[in-house]
């Protein structure tokens, strides 16, 4: 089978293609990302396509998977915080509302010149639903540094993140950074040869 080249450097996708048993390298893209849409679906399909293409070009016969997730939260895009401030304003905007996790996956194959054969994107939604947070609990999840490098300020699979999640509807791997049953589905359609080294 294809190498398998995951075009991130989130520890969390890391960790969730090592608990399904794929054998993987990660080489993550370099290219800086940059959102010109409005549509949350095709904001995730596009970035995430772009990465895969921008590692899919050092990595002949191979298969290259990309990811991006992003928080929506009353039509507005909640991505990392900048600073302490701002994920305190995040965190305040979740409270004891809804939003929505978007997470868009690309899978490029490449031949064995290097050329893309071919190429494919999906996404899935999920709603999660926070309760009222006090300040004192958001102040202190923001202290131990865990939000800072996520979207929407805060990680379901956090200690304390998870403490603010009262419900979620869909897929929870999604809220993490990857749809593992999605991703496992799509992939075996993909590449039919592919299969869990495990199985």
């Amino acid at each position: 089978m294809s190498r398998i080249i995951l075009a991130s450097q989130s520890p969390r996708r890391k960790n969730l293609l090592k608990q399904i048993g794929i054998r993987f390298e990660i080489h993550p893209s370099e290219k800086e990302e940059v959102i010109t849409d409005t549509n949350p679906i095709r904001i995730v399909q596009d970035l995430a396509m772009m990465k895969a293409r921008d590692v899919a070009r050092k990595y002949p016969d191979s298969l290259i998977i990309g990811a991006d997730t992003i928080v929506v939260y009353n039509k507005q895009i909640l991505g990392k915080p900048a600073n302490t401030e701002e994920a305190l304003s995040i965190l305040k905007q979740l409270s004891d509302s809804t939003h929505a996790v978007y997470t868009g996956v690309a899978l490029v194959k490449t031949d064995k010149t290097g050329d893309l054969s071919h190429t494919h994107t999906f996404y899935e939604q999920t709603k999660v639903t926070f309760s009222a947070l006090e300040i004192a609990d958001m102040k202190a999840y923001i202290k131990t540094g865990s939000p800072m490098d996520k979207a929407g300020a805060y990680g379901i699979q956090d200690d304390l993140g998870a403490l603010f999640v009262e419900k979620i509807e869909g897929d929870y791997y999604n809220v993490v950074g990857l749809p593992l049953n999605r991703l496992y589905r799509e992939l075996k359609l993909f590449l039919p040869e592919f299969r869990i080294i495990n199985s």
